[in-house]
């Protein structure tokens, strides 16, 4: 600490303060964003702490105040004068240097005090962990201490004793010795170092960015094996950083041999506590915290974020609550063509494409779920409104267009609308309309022809208004199974029921769909690769899978669905706990954050 106040100090002294604030306008134009951007003002912060003591400089009480529901501090100066400064510094390396001046206030004439704006801890769409502290400049400078400096999940940085012990990568080796690392059930690291001898060093390496680069996570809990000893194990470490919306740490053991200079590191691994908080948190790791949603893909994003919601429900958790309103607060205005979708977006979720409008109101109708707050039902009745206006019953005499220029009647579009209208009635009392258009909608999909004699749904009609033979993706699948499923559960109609059972179980039984009893898209069979779309169809199937497993305790639903999960994990899994889009693993295999999503849909299946 005395090393950094005294670099603190020559530099006010050595800089003339035009100097100094030409190199602040620098450095804050580089403005981070996470919940908020750079700059908020203090009266906008959802809440106040103060994590570490106040410094005191001449009678000057300088303190650090910061928020972690915005994942943001500002810096505050009282008992003042007239000139006296207040500033915040953010370091991206630990530490070890710092970006200073930022939001650099002075005290007004007849004022005894000041504070700064509001800057951000971190930078999640950067994939960086940062600290922040409090300086202030009175006849002299003086710095808190720099706040969150452990990391803490479910423990905190430097804790003992773990809960359960396994080890997610192969360990190295290096001149004999034995270099692992090892996680707990509660996704806490350590590394340990065996067949060694005194001198022998181990460590932790900790990456934010899937290991490209570890900038203040270098050489965490380093230490040597004692005398007389033969091995030693550092502490434990996490790889969450809740506090800050980072997530997707990856950490690696490294050791040195006490008679040379070279080192080994095993390969880094992502910790969590099971599967589905893997695939859950390698998937957080590409969510955007500044713009509330995944990167170039507007559908799927409605897609992925319900599917994180399964998660949250299913496992009784609620520390990813956060995204459900961040993603509905800042995703519901306008929005013009190509900024998140290639159609202009109008608000409320709705532009040109009907399917794609469809997949918010199942999003916000699981948030009500989740939630209980109205709002999000009030937003699905919203869409569900604009979108039956394009039920259309002068052409095929019935169902809805996918786009608003009328074109094209298709499966997903319609097994949407059944889904959306029937989950409406089953959650607004004393509703007849949702129910009589969910009624309608299903009589009319279910004689359309999209559904062939195998009980497999074709992708939609040709203009003649006959089944147009196209290719059995499985979300067109599963969507029919949720739409008859939800349907069943407003109306009690045992051939509802009977319907979706049906379509299940032709899925199952498909070679084409299911091949050796694993899921499969048409996109994934040889050399075929499935573009951005077709990656998630997979996960959207077993959603409505599962949710028929729950409502029948079918032995074969329950059976199927635990070997997906099996395989997915077992041969679709990197050390990263990323997921690719052949749950075979055969073959060429991407892996991105929608092909993460569709396969968390896969293990939640099989999570009870």
């Amino acid at each position: 600490m005395m090393r950094i106040l005294l670099a603190a100090v020559l530099l006010a002294v050595l800089l003339p303060a035009p100097a100094a604030e030409a190199s602040q306008t620098k450095l804050e134009a580089a403005q981070v964003c996470s919940v908020a951007c750079d700059t908020l003002d203090p009266s906008r912060a959802q809440e106040e702490t103060f994590p570490v003591a106040e410094k005191v400089l001449n009678g000057r009480r300088i303190v650090l105040h910061v928020s972690d529901k915005d994942a943001m501090g500002w810096a505050s100066i009282d008992n003042g004068s007239t000139g006296n400064a207040v500033w915040l510094d953010r370091s991206w390396d630990g530490g070890a240097t710092w970006d200073g001046l930022l939001g650099k206030a002075t005290i007004p004439s007849s004022w005894t005090g000041t504070r700064t704006l509001m800057y951000n801890q971190a930078d999640p769409a950067g994939h960086r962990r940062g600290l922040i502290r409090a300086c202030g400049d009175a006849s002299g400078v003086v710095c808190t201490d720099w706040a969150h400096v452990k990391v803490c999940d479910a423990a905190c940085d430097g804790s003992a004793s773990p809960v359960g012990d396994s080890q997610p990568v192969p360990s190295t080796t290096l001149a004999n010795r034995r270099i692992a690392l090892h996680v707990d059930n509660r996704g806490m690291a350590w590394a340990t170092i065996d067949t060694g001898r005194a001198g022998d060093e181990i460590w932790l390496d900790r990456s934010w960015n899937e290991g490209a680069s570890w900038p203040g996570g270098s050489s965490l809990g380093r230490l040597s094996v004692p005398s007389g000893a033969t091995s030693t194990k550092t502490a434990l470490f996490a790889t969450k950083d809740p506090k800050s919306k980072l997530y997707g740490g990856a950490v690696r053991a490294c050791g040195r041999a006490v008679e040379g200079s070279n080192g080994a590191c095993t390969a880094w691994a992502r910790p969590a506590t099971d599967r589905a908080a893997a695939a859950a948190d390698a998937l957080m790791y590409s969510y955007r915290p500044d713009t509330a949603w995944w990167l170039s893909s507007w559908w799927n994003s409605a897609v992925a974020v319900t599917t994180l919601m399964d998660y949250q429900k299913r496992t009784n958790r609620t520390d990813l609550r956060w995204i459900v309103d961040r993603t509905f607060t800042e995703n519901k205005g306008v929005f013009p063509a190509g900024v998140k979708s290639g159609d202009a977006l109008e608000g409320n979720f709705i532009s040109r494409a009907i399917d794609d409008t469809e997949w918010w109101a199942i999003a916000w109708i699981q948030a009500y779920d989740l939630t209980g707050d109205r709002k999000y039902l009030d937003m699905a009745v919203t869409i569900a409104n604009y979108v039956h206006g394009y039920w259309d019953t002068s052409t095929c005499g019935g169902g809805v267009w996918w786009d608003r220029e009328r074109t094209y009647k298709n499966a997903i579009t319609n097994g949407l609308y059944v889904r959306m209208t029937a989950a409406l009635h089953n959650r607004l009392p004393s509703d007849t309309v949702w129910l009589q258009r969910a009624t309608t909608g299903w009589n009319w999909f279910q004689a359309s022809g999209m559904i062939n004699s195998a009980k497999l749904v074709n992708d939609g009609l040709t203009n003649a208004c006959g089944n147009n033979g196209q290719t059995v993706w499985t979300y067109n699948q599963g969507l029919a199974i949720g739409g008859a499923l939800e349907l069943w559960r407003a109306t009690g109609n045992a051939a509802l029921l009977t319907s979706a059972r049906q379509l299940a179980d032709a899925a199952i039984a498909s070679s084409a769909l299911s091949p050796n009893g694993i899921l499969t898209e048409t996109c994934d069979v040889g050399s075929a690769s499935c573009d951005d779309n077709q990656k998630q169809f997979k996960g959207i199937f077993m959603r409505y899978l599962t949710d028929l497993a729950d409502a029948t305790g079918a032995a074969a639903y329950r059976t199927f669905a635990p070997r997906q999960s099996d395989t997915i994990w077992q041969s679709d899994r990197d050390s990263l706990n990323r997921l690719g889009q052949r749950w075979t693993g055969q073959g060429t295999n991407p892996r991105d954050w929608r092909t993460q999503a569709s396969a968390l849909g896969g293990i939640l299946a099989a999570t009870p």
